[in-house]
């Protein structure tokens, strides 16, 4: 037991969260140089981490639908404390930094995480394997959700400008969580086995001796250790970032990066886990569980972001420019008519892959030279 709770204390993923909570205790409203600058910044992608990792494990203990639940808000509030830092201390250049995030999140998701799942499985077993019958359900939500928040306040004349009214922000917040807890129900009950891994020819492929789909769940003592670290880890990835937002700022801008940029940061440090765990699943012939991430993540992102965003709006200064402008427009339908091409058929070789990682590439280009 002595050397279990060694162990335990030792592991990264309580050290990193046990750290990062000190530098910011002492840090906090100081003036800090370049140097504790990247140590805070290093702090702040491992504390990320290990908030996703504990996530995880709680969410594994406590079961469906509530360990799904669990997990996603546990990363929207990462993506939202990052927001809301960032909005807070730049004024009126983040008012569309919500847009940018929650935009690039959703490009990251189904290009990035999508297209590299497919080109391992397909690099492994030519073809890569998955049910279309719950990857096209959660792509359609996914383009609802997108559609709903991110395209319909480019065209609505209530407010100038690509923004929302109170009354239309307000229905798009509570359709996307209505979206969201839908698919919920529908991924972890109803139509459970349409999101579970498939073989070569197509049948349900069990994960573990079970044959549920699920690894056994962790000891309860683990599960609570695991909940008091994921507490610990979400307070210091919100206040470090707090400390950092000022140095991305003056980053992007010395790079002469568009303020829009700050989003793609964002994204790419809050969605890192996932394309590491997504990563691995394909790499175990799992592209099934590898599409639920990416397309898991993108639901949680539009749907648990924009109605916390909504409600932090109340508190924030200015406009909440949500409306996307003609490029991210084009690049949002070609994502999500290729998406579309890519699920129906239910296998996919390394082309299908290829297409999905070359329009992510396309967008971040973009972004960076709009």
């Amino acid at each position: 037991m002595a050397a279990l709770i060694r162990s335990r204390l030792t592991d990264w993923t309580t050290l990193v969260p046990l750290i990062a909570i000190l530098i910011l205790a002492a840090c906090w409203g100081r003036e800090l140089p370049a140097a504790v600058i990247a140590v805070v910044a290093a702090l702040l992608a491992g504390a990320v981490l290990a908030a996703v990792h504990h996530a995880e494990v709680v969410a594994h203990k406590v079961g469906e639908p509530f360990g799904s639940l669990l997990l996603a808000v546990a990363v929207t509030v990462i993506e939202v404390g990052l927001i809301v830092t960032l909005m807070i201390s730049g004024g009126e250049k983040t008012q569309s930094l919500a847009r940018d995030t929650v935009f690039a999140a959703v490009m990251i998701t189904c290009n990035g995480i999508f297209g590299l799942s497919l080109l391992i499985g397909a690099l492994r077993r030519r073809v890569a394997v998955f049910n279309p019958e719950g990857t096209g359900g959660a792509l359609a939500t996914v383009a609802t959700l997108a559609t709903l928040s991110l395209v319909v306040p480019t065209f609505t004349t209530s407010r100038p400008g690509p923004q929302f009214s109170p009354a239309q922000l307000t229905f798009a917040a509570v359709a996307s969580l209505a979206l969201y807890g839908l698919f919920v129900l529908v991924q972890t009950g109803r139509h459970r086995d349409y999101f579970l891994p498939v073989t070569q020819e197509g049948s349900v492929l069990a994960v573990d001796a079970d044959g549920d789909g699920h690894a056994d769940p962790p000891a309860a003592r683990t599960a609570w250790a695991s909940l008091a670290l994921l507490i610990v880890a979400l307070v210091a990835v919100v206040g470090n970032a707090k400390l950092v937002s000022p140095a991305i700022e003056s980053g992007v801008s010395a790079a002469n990066l568009p303020q829009a940029f700050v989003g793609v940061i964002i994204a790419l440090l809050v969605l890192l886990p996932e394309t590491l765990a997504a990563s691995r699943a394909a790499r175990r012939d799992r592209v099934q569980i590898s599409l639920n991430l990416a397309l898991g993540s993108a639901m949680a992102s539009i749907g648990l972001t924009i109605p916390a965003i909504a409600l932090a709006s109340i508190w924030l200064e200015g406009p909440l420019v949500l409306g996307l402008g003609g490029t991210q427009l084009t690049l949002l339908a070609l994502t999500a008519v290729t998406g579309v091409l890519t699920v129906v058929p239910g296998r996919a070789t390394v082309l299908q892959g290829g297409v999905h990682l070359v329009l992510l590439a396309a967008f971040v280009f973009l972004a960076a030279s709009p």
